[in-house]
């Protein structure tokens, strides 16, 4: 099955999600560090979108990934993966760190180039989309080292975010 594919770094282990991942992840979704998300978010709403996230595995073939150490992967501390809403456009990459003293380490980008790569090389993608708010710093960075061109024929939800293409030949390098 598609859902049990694990991606290793080496620092991370990006592996499906587990049920217990829910607290942390409805912890973050509830808090203020979901506001370049969407959030924050009920409980309720929050548990949708965990549901949301393992089910796109069945819907789509890929999806997205729970962000651990190597050392101990039953915590997760972030998710990482390709979403797509829609089938007439290209699968966005996603990555999002769920706590304040995660960030400043390079494991957004870590696990998103790992994503990226095997979105590329497994799964033969042609082409990703990132969509990022303007003022989410760190997350601008993260799609600019990782080979991300703006590209404004790409459609995005809010008028303050931008959006970035992502091609096997613009592919960047570690940071």
């Amino acid at each position: 099955m598609t859902d049990r594919v694990i991606l290793r770094t080496d620092r991370l282990t990006l592996r499906p999600f587990r049920a217990p991942d829910f607290d942390t992840y409805a912890a973050y979704y509830t808090g203020p560090r979901a506001a370049f998300v969407g959030g924050p978010v009920s409980r309720a709403e929050a548990f949708t979108r965990f549901c949301a996230m393992i089910g796109h595995w069945q819907m789509r073939g890929f999806g997205r990934f729970a962000i651990c150490r190597v050392e101990d992967d039953t915590l997760a501390f972030g998710h990482a993966g390709l979403l797509q809403l829609d089938t007439g456009l290209p699968p966005e990459l996603t990555w999002t760190l769920w706590h304040g003293e995660d960030e400043g380490q390079g494991y957004a980008r870590e696990a998103a180039t790992a994503v990226r790569d095997y979105a590329f090389t497994q799964l033969g993608l042609p082409v990703l989309t990132a969509v990022v708010r303007r003022d989410n710093a760190a997350s601008l960075r993260v799609a600019e080292t990782l080979g991300g061109v703006e590209d404004a024929t790409l459609p995005t939800r809010f008028d303050d975010e931008v959006a970035f293409r992502f091609t096997p030949g613009t592919t960047g390098g570690a940071a």
